[in-house]
């Protein structure tokens, strides 16, 4: 079992930078593969990027590349996501995920923290 915590919304104006945390705990995330996901009011579940956790390979949906990144830090057990040159359309609840390297569900998941980007 991996536990995840989101941490780091908030209201923020357009243009602006939020960071977002996900703090795991319960296993060692060597074979592990974390990821963010958003969901904004009345919409589908959207994948935004993911982090291979033993390599530090990221990968990102083409709409977020540029002003997303996703980082960890190994001693902390935490992955973050840098938002930059934020719109209201970024506005949305934001999960972290996570899998096994190998596998494609995603088994793990955050409560979630709330993004909201003002114009």
């Amino acid at each position: 079992q991996v536990q995840l915590v989101e941490s780091g919304g908030g209201l923020v104006q357009a243009g602006g930078s939020l960071r977002l945390s996900c703090a795991a705990s319960g296993r060692t995330l060597s074979t592990y593969v974390l990821g963010w996901f958003r969901q904004a009011l009345g919409k589908e579940r959207e994948f935004v990027g993911r982090i291979v956790w033993s390599s530090g390979f990221t990968s990102y949906i083409d709409s977020m590349k540029g002003r997303f990144t996703i980082s960890r830090d190994n001693a902390k057990n935490t992955m973050y996501l840098q938002m930059n040159s934020l719109k209201p359309e970024d506005t949305a609840v934001y999960y972290c995920a996570g899998r096994l390297s190998g596998a494609t569900r995603w088994d793990y998941w955050g409560q979630g923290t709330q993004v909201t980007v003002s114009s």
